[in-house]
């Protein structure tokens, strides 16, 4: 049953209807969120609170685009770079006396 749930997000209440197994889950998003627009806000005031709330959105789905992208190109040639490392290092072991 969804029972309706208050968040402050840049210091004003919205009410959301939510059931008690997602309440948690959406204070924590709402926390998060309030975080991440104060940070993007930074010291200037004057930021339009729907351009600033657009803004984070877009960063927000960004990084989970990248996370759901799986690793990124330079984790993978960070791997490669490793593996050869490795490869090179148990050459050297196999050929010393």
């Amino acid at each position: 049953m969804s029972e309706p749930v208050t968040v402050r997000i840049l210091d004003r209440e919205y009410t959301v209807g939510v059931s008690d197994e997602e309440r948690a889950g959406l204070a924590a998003a709402a926390r998060m969120l309030d975080a991440r627009m104060r940070d993007l806000r930074g010291g200037n005031k004057l930021v339009a609170p729907d351009r600033l709330a657009v803004l984070t959105a877009l960063n927000l789905a960004h990084e989970l685009q990248q996370a759901q992208s799986g690793p990124s190109t330079d984790a993978g040639n960070a791997l490669a770079l490793i593996d050869a490392a490795n490869h090179k290092l148990d050459a050297l072991l196999a050929a010393a006396p």
